[in-house]
């Protein structure tokens, strides 16, 4: 620990976005540049405490609660390291546990920092925009290299799917030596990374980097690939030797209310994967996107993907905007059922929130929320029916009960569902044969990833279901680890 009184000495100061009305102009990077921060993240680097027991690489579940970095970053060392303005040697610390802390720095909820020891008296450190530092210096001085192995294996494996579990199994099992291919049914590798979060809060430049140095380590990418259409597992199953499933769990919950046949409804991984495409493939001006420009725009879901769907449409020029969430509104501190070291179930504002706020002069949110019925004169949702909702316990469990005289008709011309996710598409059950567990996922065994059927591995979100992406890489790399030793055998 370089300054043993660094977490008393300064204060937590996390790098400032672009300032709100500025950044909803274009689809910009709402992050400012780590690179020019320098003795700033140095001081933030001091606080941290080098704990006896550092609970920030933990990665460990406590009961239902996430404690730590499920990649096991070695955040104190590394912390150290910048501190004392070694970047090698930072970036040597970080790149042993994480393949892309450029991804992770931008769109990790940071379970590192809600585990932190510091944030017991006061607040964490700032981990991200260290994580992020480290990684953009390596970037500048030319330290990321690609992963070339010294000798190749005579195995070949496929990785269906190059979301963050992919990407990150493809490139370890490519560190071991074997020959890896990556299937990707988009136009473009990245999976949720690519299509699933706006450019602006994770550039696309910093996908096709990546993507193109583990191209020159050697991993082959097939796009516009897709498993049971223009590439069939029976060919899959005969040139390689194993497979590994990292597709997801991209089937969206729907809401099956009244109205839901009228268009202008949509599900949020549709217009927020529309949006991306038509900006990557023409600055969007091929008129692909679905538009929310002059619409009053109605999001039911809370999360972080209702978060990026109010900063895409409010760049789009929608007219109004409004976000429901069914749950109540989560407290502003942890509670006695949110202990440290668990991730911090609080309230935050996150930056479409901040957005929508500076633009039209209210938070965009309403909680204890349910949508009754769509409804619209021609074909086309104009209006949308609420009512509130309080949540009692019944039968022991916590039921929302509707209450009276609360429903209320408002105009919504753009619904985005960002409800979240149910599991695994069938047509991936039906290609393998594999089995699938309770909750519509691939079912695996834990320790070694394998599926039902010898030689077919899965990983991510298509074996955990809805997860952080640092779970996503996590698992990728514990697969490859599972594959490696497979071959070997």
């Amino acid at each position: 620990m370089g300054n043993p009184t660094g977490f008393i000495k300064y204060s937590r100061k996390e790098l400032s976005l672009r300032p709100a009305l500025k950044r909803l102009r274009d689809w910009k990077e709402i992050k400012s540049s780590t690179l020019t921060h320098r003795e700033a993240l140095q001081e933030q680097a001091a606080r941290c405490m080098d704990c006896g027991i550092p609970f920030c690489h933990s990665g460990i579940m406590l009961g239902q609660a996430l404690s730590g970095c499920p990649l096991h970053n070695l955040m104190p060392e590394f912390n150290d390291f910048v501190y004392q303005g070694l970047d090698e040697f930072a970036y040597a610390r970080l790149n042993k546990t994480n393949n892309f802390p450029e991804f992770t720095s931008h769109v990790c909820p940071a379970p590192c920092e809600g585990a932190c020891t510091a944030g017991l008296v006061k607040d964490p450190v700032a981990i991200k925009n260290i994580e992020q530092y480290i990684i953009e210096t390596a970037f500048a001085k030319k330290l990321v290299k690609p992963n070339k192995p010294l000798h190749r294996t005579n195995k070949k494996v496929a990785v269906i799917g190059s979301g963050p579990s992919g990407l990150a199994c493809a490139d370890e099992l490519n560190k071991y030596g074997h020959s890896v291919t990556v299937f990707e049914r988009s136009d473009r590798p990245g999976g949720l990374l690519m299509y699933g979060i706006p450019n602006m809060k994770l550039d696309k430049k910093l996908i096709e980097r990546r993507v193109n140095l583990m191209k020159d380590g050697g991993v082959v990418f097939s796009l516009n690939s897709e498993i049971g259409y223009n590439v069939s597992s029976e060919m899959l199953l005969k040139q390689y030797d194993a497979i590994v499933l990292c597709t997801g769990s991209p089937i969206p919950r729907d809401l099956p209310i009244p109205g839901r046949e009228l268009t202008g409804i949509h599900y949020a991984k549709d217009y927020l994967a529309a949006a991306t495409k038509s900006l990557l493939d023409s600055g969007g001006k091929d008129g692909k996107a679905i538009t929310a420009k002059d619409k009053d725009v109605v999001v039911i879901g809370g999360g972080d993907t209702g978060t990026d769907c109010v900063a895409t449409a409010i760049r789009q020029g929608c007219k109004s905007i409004r976000q429901f969430e069914i749950m109540p509104c989560l407290p502003h501190s942890r509670t006695p059922n949110n202990p440290w070291p668990e991730f911090p179930r609080i309230f935050k504002t996150d930056y479409g929130q901040e957005e929508a706020i500076a633009l039209y002069k209210e938070d965009p949110r309403q909680y204890c929320i349910t949508s009754k019925k769509f409804m619209g004169s021609t074909n086309t949702v104009e209006q949308l029916e609420i009512c509130q909702v309080e949540w009692k316990k019944i039968d022991g469990r916590m039921v929302p009960q509707d209450i009276r005289n609360t429903k209320e008709i408002i105009p919504a011309q753009l619904v985005l569902l960002a409800m979240g996710f149910v599991g695994t598409e069938q047509k991936i059950f039906d290609e393998f044969k594999l089995t699938k567990s309770a909750q519509n996922n691939i079912e695996t065994t834990e320790e070694d990833f394998t599926t039902s059927i010898s030689g077919i591995f899965a990983a991510g979100d298509a074996r955990r279901g809805q997860s952080l992406v640092v779970w996503a890489i996590s698992e990728g790399r514990r697969a490859a680890s599972a594959v490696n030793n497979y071959l070997k055998s």
